[in-house]
């Protein structure tokens, strides 16, 4: 039997502020105002990484359409 790999399921603010490059005030502010989804557990606000990447694509997509 191998051993099972467990992959995180949620971020933190300050994780997803790490990964995106973002100062963790930016990243709460996006949280805050709904541009990046999130869900709070207690006290803690926690976020999917597949909403992290929605808000990249949404970015980029953005990007794109300005670009164009």
């Amino acid at each position: 039997m191998t051993p099972a790999t467990l992959h995180r399921k949620w971020h933190t603010t300050a994780e997803v502020a790490e990964m995106l490059g973002f100062s963790l005030s930016k990243t709460q502010m996006l949280v805050l105002t709904g541009e990046i989804r999130s869900v709070k557990i207690g006290r803690n606000r926690r976020i999917l990484p597949a909403w992290v990447d929605e808000y990249v694509n949404r970015c980029a997509d953005e990007s794109e359409r300005w670009s164009a």
